[in-house]
C-alpha cells in the first residue's frame, strides 16, 4: 500500500472519530441510541441462538446508529445553509426522521421476532 492511501485512512479515519465526537456531544437522539445499544448488545448474545440471529439483532442496533447520523448530517446542513423557515428545509427534516422512525421500527420488530419466535 502506497502512503498516500495510508495518509488518506489516517485522514478519514481522524474525520469519522471528529464525527463521532460531534454525534455523542451534540446531539441528544444519537446519545440515546448509542446507550439503548450499548444496552441491549450484552442482551442480544444471551437472546441470539445463532450466528444470524446475533447478527441481525446487533446490525439492527447499527442500523439506527447509522440512519440517526445521517439524519443529524441532514439536520445540521440545513442549519447552515439558513436558519429561516422554508417548506422544503421542514421536508428535508422530516423525512430524515421518518428515515430514523423506519430503522427504529425495523430494530423493535427484529428484536420482537427472534427473542418471541
Amino acid at each position: 500500500m502506497k502512503l498516500k492511501s495510508v495518509h488518506r485512512i489516517y485522514h478519514a479515519l481522524q474525520y469519522s472519530v471528529t464525527g463521532m465526537k460531534v454525534a455523542f456531544s451534540g446531539h441528544e437522539a444519537f446519545r440515546q441510541e448509542l446507550f439503548l445499544t450499548v444496552l441491549a448488545v450484552p442482551l442480544a448474545f444471551y437472546i441470539g441462538e445463532s450466528v444470524i440471529e446475533l447478527l441481525l439483532l446487533i446490525g439492527s442496533l447499527i442500523i439506527v446508529l447509522v440512519v440517526e447520523l445521517l439524519n443529524s448530517a441532514v439536520e445540521t446542513t440545513i442549519d447552515r445553509i439558513s436558519s429561516d423557515r422554508h417548506p422544503l428545509s421542514g421536508q428535508a427534516k422530516d423525512l430524515g426522521s421518518a428515515a430514523v422512525m423506519i430503522a427504529l421500527v425495523w430494530a423493535a420488530i427484529t428484536w420482537m421476532g427472534i427473542a418471541v419466535l
